[in-house]
C-alpha cells in the first residue's frame, strides 16, 4: 500500500510518498514541496489541486494522510490553510483515495510516543524509522513523512 502523506500550509505544501508493503519497514518513495508559483491565493488553490492530482496520477497511492488544522493563532493564516486543506481533501476524495487526518499532537505521539515532541525530535524518529542517515530536508517534507508514517502505524490497510 502506499500512503501520501501532506503537510497543509499557505505558501508551502509538503508531500511524501510512503510504500507501506512491509510493514515493518516502510520505505520512502519520496518527499518534497509542492511547486505552488501563481501569485494569487485563488491560483494557488488551483496549483494546490492540480500538484495534488499529478503525484495521485503518478503514484496510485491507496490512502492519503493529512494534518488537521489544530491551532491558529492567525486567522488569516488558519483561514488560507483551511482552504487549502479543503483543495487537498477534495482532490484526493475525486481520486477515489481514502483520506485520514491527524492532529500535530496526534502525529508527534504516534511517531515519537511524546506529543510534545520537537521538531528536531520528529525528524530524528523519521530518519530511524525509515532508516535515513542524512537530514530530511525541507522540514515540511520531513513533517509530510512523519504524517505518513502516523497513518502507516494506525494500521489503515
Amino acid at each position: 500500500m502506499i500512503i501520501l502523506g501532506i503537510d497543509p500550509g499557505t505558501t508551502s505544501i509538503g508531500y511524501a510518498l510512503l510504500d507501506c508493503a512491509n510493514h515493518r519497514q516502510p520505505r520512502l518513495l519520496e518527499a518534497r514541496l509542492l511547486p505552488l508559483i501563481s501569485p494569487s491565493a485563488e491560483d494557488r488553490l488551483l496549483d494546490v489541486h492540480r500538484e495534488i492530482k499529478k503525484i495521485i496520477e503518478q503514484w496510485h497511492p491507496q490512502a492519503a494522510s493529512v494534518e488537521k488544522l489544530f491551532f491558529a493563532k492567525n486567522v488569516k493564516t488558519a483561514i488560507a490553510v483551511s482552504e487549502t486543506r479543503g483543495v487537498i481533501l477534495l482532490t484526493a476524495k475525486l481520486a477515489g483515495i481514502k483520506v485520514y487526518e491527524y492532529t500535530p499532537l496526534t502525529i508527534k505521539n504516534v511517531v515519537t510516543g511524546e506529543g510534545s515532541a520537537d521538531k528536531a525530535q520528529v525528524q530524528k524518529m523519521v530518519r530511524l524509522i525509515l532508516g535515513i542517515k542524512e537530514e530530511i530536508t525541507p522540514d515540511d517534507a520531513a513533517d509530510a513523512l512523519a504524517i505518513a508514517i502516523c497513518a502507516a502505524n494506525n494500521n489503515i490497510y
